[in-house]
């Protein structure tokens, strides 16, 4: 049926896109074998045009084309070798001295765009740079700004341009029959050509390079020993994984001393929220190791990756695992823990989890800091107004990097779960769905767009019985959304004022120096006033699918009157509010076993795959029947985060300040022994093959979440 359809569909348009492209060759061919002007000249426009689809959306068939050898520049050629013949058949090359020149700046064309190519490349090698920083003055490296992007970065847009202009030429002496429109054409492309290749050259002069890798690192060192950093936050991950460092951005902000943060891929510096901390990005092991002579006492890590290892082998620094959310999953016990100094956690809970798992992790290093960033969420003030709607969080985990039984309720229980909220008129329901869902099953992926599905068709029977399809934009809710338009346009503008966009790495390296963006309090203000003014521009009955950036779960929660999820660190989370809660059952385990289990689940509803406790849910949040879970929620929420008094935010800066003196005394007592001609020789490169995790655990760089505490 529909999935079928869906999968059959890009194989359907991959196979039009190539008969077009055989198609454009057998016209040109025609028109070389008739000879006959139109079909040389579509052939060659429906090729250019096959090209330019390729490069903005069938990357993927270009990938699979250049599988074959039948690369970008190898269609061109010989879409160009058809329009030189079909142009020889239809005895339009003269005069003769424009033809050969016609035929030279062709040639020349092809030679200068492989030229440029190569020097294109050594430019782009002299720009990488050993580090990559954001928040620091990088002026006195000579970065300057990038090379025009044609030349310097987009070879495959520059080939179509210049066979673009070819193309053009040539169709008008086919039509004319005239050489002098090709020739000129040609030469002129072959100038600019020329033009850009020398404009690279220039950039290859001694006097107009970067500073080399040396010059880099004693830069490196320089600012290390200026800046003195206390303390830094340490992430390696995937291109998915960047929100578990940045929900620890404001904690890391909020210490006294100097902090920094430690990346280890390229895109990931990018990808750090907007942050006043300065970001030092080291790829290579090597270059690493210099760490150990800044003074930096204490790195935090928030998540598991093979590229942990190599900094775990500086003896100067102390390590603690903070991880990005605790939840009762195997994952969130993970062996590789007991590599760190210590082991952050919010409450007893966890450190009961550690003991009880035996993974090697001793009590003494399990240090209880609770969980700072819930400080937004805001606690529970009753059930919902009599006759107001009763908002509901279902936010599902993801499947897993691990075959464990229950790891998401949504292949069993999401869809039957949802269209038993959306049976209750009474219910508004907010469906957030874990941002990695189907990054490792695509059936998820599945799951989740047939629940958007369900949840659009509910929305617009909604609407259609509470408006009818005419009144739908009150006086209200239109000012509202022009207030919502206003911070939209407001966070635009901030995001939009940084100097993150553009240029090349280097570039912007330059430019992100330290007060370059707006401060990270203007963008969290900002963000703030987008989600007041997002959940105020709704209607307060509007089912709503929540699948981006914005509004945060935290926000969520704060609109929620209950949560539906899965055994994850969203569970523990959102317990701080003390509101009412349910968690899926799809492990098969009776639900007392499933209680004992996992901790987290000992004061929520547990639902089962059929979803038939849902409507006794309800009523029991609304207060028509009793909540019995109340105390128990109070009770566990100590458990699992700890206590209230002193503040997370205290406790944790204190385990900092501790790790920290232990450090120091530590370099005191062992001064001796630390090297003084420099770091010790690293035995790997990261710019070699990746390293694995360990074991049981993904590649370092995998693009999903390395430990799955989530």
């Amino acid at each position: 049926g529909g999935p079928g359809r869906r999968r059959r569909g890009p194989a359907v348009a991959a196979a039009a896109v190539l008969a077009l492209l055989a198609g454009g060759y057998l016209l040109q061919l025609l028109g070389v074998l008739l000879p006959a002007t139109a079909p040389v000249v579509a052939g060659a426009v429906l090729g250019l045009l096959i090209e330019a689809w390729l490069l903005t959306r069938g990357t993927a068939l270009a990938r699979g084309l250049s599988r074959a050898q039948l690369h970008h520049p190898v269609r061109q050629l010989l879409r160009d070798g058809l329009l030189l013949g079909g142009l020889a058949r239809l005895e339009v090359l003269r005069p003769v001295a424009y033809a050969a020149w016609l035929l030279v700046a062709v040639l020349g064309c092809w030679a200068a765009h492989f030229v440029c190519q190569a020097v294109a490349g050594r430019v782009r090698r002299s720009r990488r740079l050993p580090v990559v920083t954001r928040n620091i003055d990088a002026s006195a490296l000579r970065i300057g700004t990038a090379p025009p992007a044609l030349f310097g970065r987009y070879g495959s847009a520059r080939l179509l341009a210049c066979s673009a202009l070819l193309t053009a030429g040539s169709a008008v002496t086919a039509v004319t029959g005239d050489a002098r429109w090709g020739a000129l054409t040609a030469l002129g492309c072959w100038a600019v050509l020329l033009a850009g290749v020398a404009h690279l050259a220039f950039r290859l002069l001694p006097a107009r390079r970067p500073a080399g890798e040396e010059e880099v690192l004693a830069w490196l060192d320089g600012w290390l020993a200026a800046y003195k950093p206390t303390v830094g936050m340490y992430f390696s991950g995937g291109t998915a994984s960047a929100y578990q460092a940045n929900m620890w951005l404001s904690t890391l902000a909020r210490l006294d001393g100097r902090p920094v943060i430690v990346l280890r891929e390229r895109f990931m510096v990018q990808r750090i929220e907007a942050t006043d901390i300065p970001v030092v990005c080291i790829p290579k092991v090597a270059h690493l190791m210099r760490l150990e002579h800044s003074g930096l006492a204490v790195l935090l890590h928030p998540a598991n990756s093979g590229k942990t290892s190599h900094v775990l082998r500086i003896p100067t620094v102390k390590h603690a695992f903070i991880n990005h959310g605790e939840s009762d999953k195997l994952s969130s016990c993970n062996p590789y823990a007991k590599a760190y100094d210590e082991v952050w956690v919010a409450g007893p809970a966890a450190r009961e989890r550690y003991r009880l798992a035996g993974i090697g992790v001793r009590d003494e290093d399990v240090v209880e800091v609770g969980r700072p960033q819930l400080e937004p969420i805001r606690p529970y003030a009753g059930p919902p107004a009599p006759g107001a709607p009763v908002t509901v969080l279902y936010a599902p985990t993801w499947e897993g990097w691990t075959d464990d039984p229950g790891n998401t309720s949504l292949p069993l229980a999401g869809e039957r779960i949802v269209a038993a909220l959306l049976a209750d008129p009474g219910v508004r329901l907010l469906y957030k769905p874990h941002p990695m869902t189907g990054s490792v099953d695509p059936a998820m992926k599945e799951v989740d767009r047939r629940i958007r599905e369900q949840i659009a068709r509910a929305e617009a029977r909604r609407r259609d019985r509470a408006y009818g399809p005419d009144a739908r934009n009150t006086p209200e809710r239109t000012r509202a959304r022009a207030e919502l338009a206003r911070h939209e346009a407001a966070l635009a503008g901030l995001e939009g004022r940084g100097p993150g966009h553009g240029g090349d790495e280097a570039e912007r390296m330059l430019r992100q120096h330290a007060g370059a963006s707006p401060s990270a309090a203007a963008v969290r203000e900002a963000v703030e006033a987008w989600e007041d003014s997002h959940w105020r521009a709704c209607d307060p009955a509007e089912h709503q699918v929540l699948a981006g950036q914005r509004p945060g779960i935290y926000s969520c929660f704060n609109q929620a009157d209950l949560l539906v999820s899965d055994v994850s660190s969203v569970v523990s989370d959102y317990l701080s509010s003390e509101k009412p809660y349910a968690v899926v059952n799809t492990t098969g385990l009776p639900e007392e076993e499933f209680r004992a289990g996992f901790p987290t689940v000992s004061a929520a509803t547990i639902l089962t795959p059929e979803a038939d406790g849902i409507p006794a849910l309800l009523d029991s949040v609304r207060g028509t029947s009793a909540d019995p879970l109340r105390t128990a929620r109070t009770h566990l929420k100590a458990y699992l985060l700890g206590p209230d008094e002193p503040p997370s935010a205290v406790r944790f800066a204190r385990a900092v300040e501790a790790l920290r003196a232990e450090a120091e005394a530590h370099r005191v007592r062992h001064g001796r022994a630390v090297r003084a001609d420099g770091p010790e020789p690293a035995a790997a490169d990261s710019t070699g093959p990746e390293p694995a995790g360990p074991e049981g655990q993904p590649p370092a760089g995998a693009s999903a979440e390395e430990d799955g505490a989530l």
